[in-house]
């Protein structure tokens, strides 16, 4: 197993929007608009649910598996059974999705990866498979894979199964992505703190202002590099950017009986995903499977100050408006995502949304 070297990261607080769309079922909820996936905008940061169910799969909810995206990147954030047919039926397809966060070890989290290897070797042409995970989950993920799907057979792809610690663990030109430890029953469980870099926002009135055409010179100094225009005048950055910036925060939470470590990670942040597995008429069952209730999520999410509470990993003995009453009393800003939702966020307010697939 290969080993990432990881750094700690700065918490930042900002605003920005989420909203909700839903490519199988289209719904009309306030000011939120919903169209096709296909035609939907690009924004800073998106979650498409693949399955949102826990421990067993329902008739309308496949078990976990997320896919994040954040421009060409994609994440797929852990892999239960059922997780390829679920990505055919998203129409998100299997394009660059070589890269997985797996947030435990549990077999509801990883068994979707056996179907998901099969595909890529018989249908789907990617460069390599990436697996990031604790070193539990990866003992367990390389089980599945080489002694179950390969058995002894070489794969068409290269596979790395890299085991992460707390820490930054994907870094690229305007995001990161930090891993977190999470407690739950077994090593090595991790959540993931999705965060776009800080920057310098291009001020378009100022370089109105300083008679700065259109073209080469404004993308120069939005990058930060000072241009000469076409007039002879030497223009610095510091004359047409505006103060720093921090970037968008989301944080994915998978399986986990606390939220008093993962306050400092979602503190701030304006979209937390977590699991809601119980109501708190079963809190007793909940610390023992260490599993949260919908009132311990929201209670997160209120002492943390998110922008939007996300639930998934609900269970089929409860009634959606139940888990969605017990959360909003204690946080009104929560929503229960469905297979197939996808959340797109970017800079602005937090939209109010309702789910109506009940």
């Amino acid at each position: 197993m290969d080993t990432n070297n990881t750094n700690s990261t700065k918490m930042v607080t900002v605003t920005w929007e989420v909203t909700v769309t839903c490519s199988l079922l289209p719904l009309t909820c306030g000011t939120i608009q919903t169209t096709p996936y296909k035609a939907r905008h690009k924004t800073l940061f998106e979650i498409v649910f693949l399955g949102t169910s826990a421990s067993a799969p329902s008739i309308r909810r496949g078990l976990s598996a997320q896919v994040v995206k954040h421009d060409e990147h994609r994440f797929l954030i852990d892999c239960g059974e059922g997780t390829q047919r679920q990505i055919l039926r998203s129409g998100i397809g299997f394009k660059r999705l070589n890269r997985i966060l797996i947030t435990h070890g549990h077999l509801d989290h990883i068994l979707g990866l056996a179907g998901l290897l099969s595909t890529f070797m018989r249908w789907e042409a990617i460069e390599e498979l990436e697996i990031m995970g604790g070193g539990w989950a990866l003992e367990r993920i390389h089980d599945l894979l080489y002694g179950v799907v390969l058995r002894g057979g070489r794969s068409p792809m290269p596979i790395h199964l890299r085991e992460i610690q707390p820490g930054v663990i994907v870094e690229e030109k305007d995001f990161t992505v930090t891993a977190f430890p999470v407690k739950h029953r077994g090593p090595d469980c991790f959540g993931y703190l999705f965060e776009e870099k800080s920057r310098r926002p291009f001020l378009p009135e100022k370089a109105e202002a300083l008679g700065i055409p259109p073209g080469p010179w404004r993308r120069d100094l939005a990058a930060g590099q000072p241009a000469t225009l076409p007039d002879g005048r030497l223009i610095q950055p510091d004359e047409v950017l505006g103060e720093v910036r921090s970037g968008t925060r989301f944080v994915h939470v998978g399986d986990t009986g606390d939220i008093e470590g993962i306050l400092p990670y979602a503190r701030g942040a304006h979209a937390l995903v977590i699991e809601a597995t119980y109501l708190e008429e079963e809190r007793d069952m909940a610390r023992r499977f260490a599993h949260l209730t919908a009132h311990m999520a929201a209670d997160l999410a209120r002492r943390a100050e998110v922008g939007k509470l996300i639930l998934t990993h609900v269970s089929r003995r409860y009634r959606e408006r139940d888990i969605l009453e017990e959360a909003r009393a204690v946080f009104p800003h929560t929503v229960v995502a469905h297979d197939f939702d996808a959340f797109q966020v970017r800079r602005g307010s937090t939209n109010e949304s309702t789910n109506k697939h009940e």
